[in-house]
């Protein structure tokens, strides 16, 4: 049976859940610990994650982990608990959220759901089709519902993407939009594997795990965890500022031409409760602030040849040392 949010009691409870799901994915996906922390952190702070990387680069065996974590707990719902969508150019906006099919025998339409409908929903090489179809996600990532003929069919509370694709360099690519990147809770570019882990990979290819498998999760661990990450892990309201005080310089530096929204602020305080809670902490830290503040705002600008990651960490020096100065003044 699944945790409920009044069995999942404690920041305990969900740390257990989640190392669970680390423990299958690093089973399957080897070097990338970094990488997998931060797929977690999107999960569990109900984000989307965007993968990217040439092909071959494991971003989609560690999409597929991640959603074989995951079993179904709800045995009336024929709701799938992953899905693959494989994205190219001769794709439709209805082969990803459904269609209208006539049902002779009743002389009427029926809905029939597209595999945008799964929990967890791996979008496998997004920027290989049109814009047209890419937009046919906006409405699941951002409400967690599609709407087709005028209805709006919800989706599962537990609704989580995690989309692949190549640099923009590759042939055959089309660029996302800012209002598809600003679903996206991280980008996350993928680089090559250590020595060691490739290494380890060549030698595991064609060979079974041959030890116990590991458990999988129940859909209403996560959902449960999720609540229970909002509500016991602190943010003060410093914090709130300083990230305030880190997007509106993000905004006036001439480097940049494209600012962060407010939905990306808004985004970043579960992202930033959850890592607080993997580190072992019950409230957000400036720390938290700094090992996110890429992933978090990166696809959100473009800085030219400036470099982003050099403007988000410029704009994050003044906010953070008056953080660290007024937490020290209040200790």
């Amino acid at each position: 049976m699944s945790l409920d949010a009044t069995a999942m009691q404690s920041l305990d409870d969900v740390r257990n859940t989640a190392a669970k799901i680390r423990a299958r994915v690093k089973q399957s996906v080897m070097g990338r610990d970094d990488m997998i922390e931060l797929v977690l952190i999107a999960l569990f702070a109900d984000g989307h994650v965007l993968l990217e990387d040439y092909p071959g680069s494991g971003k989609t065996t560690l999409a597929k982990a991640l959603g074989q974590s995951i079993v179904d707990d709800l045995p009336d719902d024929d709701i799938p608990d992953f899905r693959r969508i494989q994205f190219t150019p001769d794709l439709l906006p209805s082969d990803v959220i459904g269609v209208m099919i006539f049902d002779t025998q009743s002389s009427t339409f029926q809905f029939r759901r597209g595999p945008v409908f799964a929990y967890v929903v791996l979008v496998d090489e997004i920027n290989r089709t049109s814009p047209k179809v890419q937009s046919a996600l906006l409405e699941a990532m951002a409400e967690k519902q599609v709407t087709v003929d005028n209805i709006c069919y919800k989706l599962n509370e537990l609704f989580f993407v995690i989309a692949t694709q190549n640099p923009l360099d590759a042939v055959g690519t089309y660029p996302l939009p800012m209002a598809q990147l600003d679903r996206f809770l991280f980008k996350l570019v993928m680089k090559h594997i250590d020595r060691d882990s490739e290494l380890e990979v060549l030698r595991a290819w064609g060979h079974p795990h041959t030890e116990q498998p590991l458990p999988r999760v129940n859909r209403g661990d996560v959902v449960a965890a999720r609540r229970l990450v909002r509500s016991a892990v602190q943010v003060h309201p410093l914090i709130h500022e300083s990230l305030v005080d880190i997007a509106q310089t993000l905004r006036d530096d001439k480097r940049a031409r494209q600012g962060v929204s407010t939905r990306c602020l808004v985004q970043a305080i579960p992202a930033l409760q959850t890592r607080a809670m993997l580190h072992d902490r019950d409230f957000v830290s400036s720390e938290d602030i700094r090992a996110l503040a890429v992933p978090l705002f990166a696809h959100r600008m473009d800085a030219g040849s400036q470099g982003v990651e050099r403007v988000i960490q410029d704009a994050l020096q003044r906010p953070l040392d008056a953080l660290s100065r007024m937490t020290l003044r209040q200790a």
